[in-house]
């Protein structure tokens, strides 16, 4: 499977802004999605994830009632929208598939990993 995200871009803060992750492949609905982010000068951080039937999804605390994720299986796409936006999300974002029966927090479940978008948001 290979990701391709995009999406990011120069947000204001309290600003809005929706991150979208194509996979190539046809396995796509067979996966976990997650989303993780990396800050400069700080570790991968799980952002949250969606099963792969859409049944069940888990978020970080950091974001809850903030973003949401979601998945289109037709499109062999996921979505993160982002809402509320604050400095501190400032962040490369990835998406990754994970191929396991529990939504995973942790960065070594996951397969596959897309190349990262950048999402800048200004105070």
């Amino acid at each position: 499977v290979q990701l391709q995200a995009s999406g990011g871009g120069l947000v204001q803060a309290g600003g809005s802004l929706r991150l979208s992750c194509v996979a190539s492949g046809r396995t796509f609905s067979a996966y976990n999605m997650g989303w993780f982010r990396q800050a400069p000068g700080k570790e991968r951080e799980f952002v949250g994830v969606i099963r792969r039937d859409s049944a069940t999804l888990k978020y970080a605390d950091s974001v809850k009632d903030r973003f949401t994720i979601s998945r289109d299986n037709a499109k062999n796409t996921v979505y993160l929208q982002m809402t509320s936006l604050k400095p501190e999300d400032t962040a490369v974002y990835y998406c990754a598939a994970d191929r396991g029966n529990v939504l995973s927090t942790i960065i070594q479940t996951y397969d596959y990993w897309g190349q990262g978008t950048l999402v800048t948001v200004s105070s």
